[in-house]
């Protein structure tokens, strides 16, 4: 292999990158509004769900209800009637109603038990889930003050002291940037790899190739290297501009070691896509192997759930997939701070299944090619 040839082609892919306008849009989106939506898009709490209250009772504790349900966990509450309430959730003009039944202050004075019923439209699940729990506490609440005939705090036997490790906001939006990080690394080094070998075969520019003094091995390094550089810089300029500049998400560990193991994890990620763009005959048949290879990569990988909470056979199945460990190493080094000594095995089970997908790509890469 001649370094001169597979640098004069990883030039050159770099240069038929930057004449694509789709790929460099979905690049630059990738790394931009996609990283921002992901951090902002899902609320910290509830956030102004639609509520309607069917009051029936019309006393004082139903009005302490009804005032208690306040912006920003709710809007305005839409007084309604109960024959308003089934046709107003039918149109989805309302997430929650809350039916409070007559006589109701009359049987709380009384000692007893009276229920309110609480309507919930579950098909607006980001809210339906959450909002059940607010809602029910803020009613027992004004109930209880109600009661008690002041405002104070209930007594508790034990008293827990919360320390936060790692995230002491508990804000969702610094693991969504960089969830959508690691994910968009993944995505973008396929796709970059495999459009470039696709591209190369539907402009006939890969017969052009067959008659130059240079092998299969150098055709491949070069897509690998010129599409693993351009990613890697990317995501690089997005950790610093994006995730610690516009969200002021802290990154605790070094990002030299995160990028040594980003470059290992492109090492082993071009390698896929040129090994998957071998198989697809069109660059159609490319996305359909792309959503069926990249879906499981990034859900099973631990990036969205926890691997603790699949089965044990998902997850020694998914330690031969490089998201697996460059997730664990990502996590370890941008949220907890690690060093080599904590991330090494993940670092050196990176290398080994890029070396086995740099093989297999080859070996299928020469097929093409003959």
């Amino acid at each position: 292999m001649r370094i001169a040839h597979v640098l004069n082609l990883g030039i050159k892919e770099i240069r038929g990158l930057a004449r694509d306008p789709v790929l460099l849009f979905l690049m630059v989106y990738s790394f931009t509004l996609s990283i921002y939506t992901a951090a902002t898009a899902m609320p910290e709490t509830l956030n102004r769900a639609a509520i309607a209250i069917v009051d029936e009772d019309r006393s004082p504790v139903s009005s302490r209800i009804i005032t208690s349900l306040y912006p920003p966990f709710f809007v305005p509450p839409q007084v309604i009637t109960q024959s308003e309430m089934d046709a107003r959730m039918d149109a989805g003009l309302d997430t929650f109603a809350l039916d409070i039944p007559p006589n109701f202050q009359r049987d709380l004075l009384a000692g007893k038990s009276p229920t309110i019923q609480l309507n919930v439209d579950a098909t607006r699940a980001a809210q339906a889930f959450t909002g059940g729990g607010y809602v029910q506490a803020i009613v027992s609440a004004e109930v209880d003050e109600f009661l008690e005939r002041h405002r104070g705090q209930a007594a508790v036997p034990v008293d827990l002291a919360l320390r936060a490790r790692f995230n002491p906001e508990l804000n969702k939006g610094w693991f969504g940037a960089i969830s959508e990080v690691i994910s968009s690394i993944a995505m973008l080094s396929i796709v970059l790899t495999g459009a470039a070998l696709i591209r190369e075969r539907e402009h006939g520019t890969i017969e052009h190739l067959l008659v130059m003094p240079v092998t299969p091995l150098e055709i491949m390094v070069s897509k690998v290297w010129s599409m693993g550089l351009v990613v890697l810089i990317a995501s690089s300029m997005c950790l610093t501009v994006i995730v610690q500049g516009l969200l002021n998400v802290p990154v605790a560990g070094s990002l030299i070691l995160f990028m040594v193991g980003t470059a290992l994890m492109l090492f082993a990620t071009t390698s896929l896509g040129i090994f998957l763009a071998t198989i697809a005959g069109s660059m159609p048949q490319f996305g359909l192997l792309i959503m069926l290879v990249l879906l499981p990569l990034e859900m099973l990988s631990g990036a969205m759930t926890p691997r603790e909470s699949m089965p044990d056979v998902i997850q020694y199945l998914m330690l031969a997939a490089p998201t697996t460990h460059f997730v664990m190493l990502a996590q370890a080094v941008l949220f907890r701070g690690a060093g080599l000594s904590v991330v090494w095995p993940q670092l050196l089970a990176l290398i080994l299944i890029g070396a086995g997908l740099f093989t297999l790509a080859l070996g299928r890469f020469r097929q093409f090619l003959r």
